[in-house]
């Protein structure tokens, strides 16, 4: 079953202030399209290095969207990049889709 993205993090973090949940939102909504576009760019061209240092900035959104099992994922996906290994590339595929949707729904 995959994980639901939510925002309980940043409601946490902004102690009710809506004004800051926005601008995270928007920071969110903004950042996470280019880096899932560069992410994609390295990961076909085989970039791991890169391609690890995307999913590495991108595992930051994932903890942010309250993901625990997805952001496990992502860590062993970036730690196998290293490594040229891009076995857990699917999973977080979907991942980046889930958030995606997700995104476009803020």
């Amino acid at each position: 079953m995959i994980e639901k993205p939510n925002l309980s993090y940043i409601h946490s973090l902004s102690g009710g202030d809506k004004t800051f949940e926005k601008k995270l939102i928007t920071i969110l909504k903004t950042e996470f399209p280019v880096e899932k576009k560069l992410y994609e760019k390295n990961i076909k061209s085989n970039n791991f290095i890169e391609s690890a240092e995307n999913v590495h900035k991108l595992k930051h959104k994932i903890s942010i969207l309250g993901l625990i099992k997805s952001y496990e994922i992502a860590s062993e996906f970036e730690n196998n990049l290293k490594e040229s290994n891009i076995s857990l590339k699917d999973d977080f595929d979907d991942i980046m889709q889930n958030i995606t949707n997700y995104l476009n729904t803020l």
